[in-house]
């Protein structure tokens, strides 16, 4: 598995646990936590990091985000990807989703672009 999930701050941690309990090998990190940016990090510094570490950034900042990912890119940067979750979405509808992507899916699949899970 080469896909990375680092889960933004304002999500529950019920995702991250509920995610390595269905597939263990899944590699998901949470902002705060060791070695990765620390709560309260702005989105574009995230974006960096993310694009350092190989990481797909998993959040549910719908407004600001495809702003951040212009600018970024506009600086001449990419990101693996991000994931955004659709209002209302039921928690597992985006853990299959996330566990099918990171078991099926290309590394470059998603690079530079935003898509919303679930996925339909």
């Amino acid at each position: 598995m080469s896909i990375n999930y680092l889960l933004d701050e304002n999500l529950p941690p019920l995702y991250k646990v509920q995610l390595l309990r269905r597939q263990s090998d899944l590699i998901v990190w949470m902002i705060g936590e060791p070695g990765v940016p620390p709560t309260g990090t702005l989105d574009p510094e995230i974006l960096l990091w993310c694009e350092i570490n190989n990481f797909i950034l998993v959040t549910n900042n719908r407004s600001s985000m495809p702003v951040h990912l212009a600018e970024h890119l506009a600086q001449g940067h990419y990101i693996p990807g991000i994931f955004v979750l659709r209002p209302r979405a039921e928690i597992g509808q985006v853990l299959d989703d996330l566990i099918l992507i990171a078991l099926a899916g290309n590394e470059n699949e998603y690079q530079d672009r935003i898509v919303h899970i679930p996925l339909s």
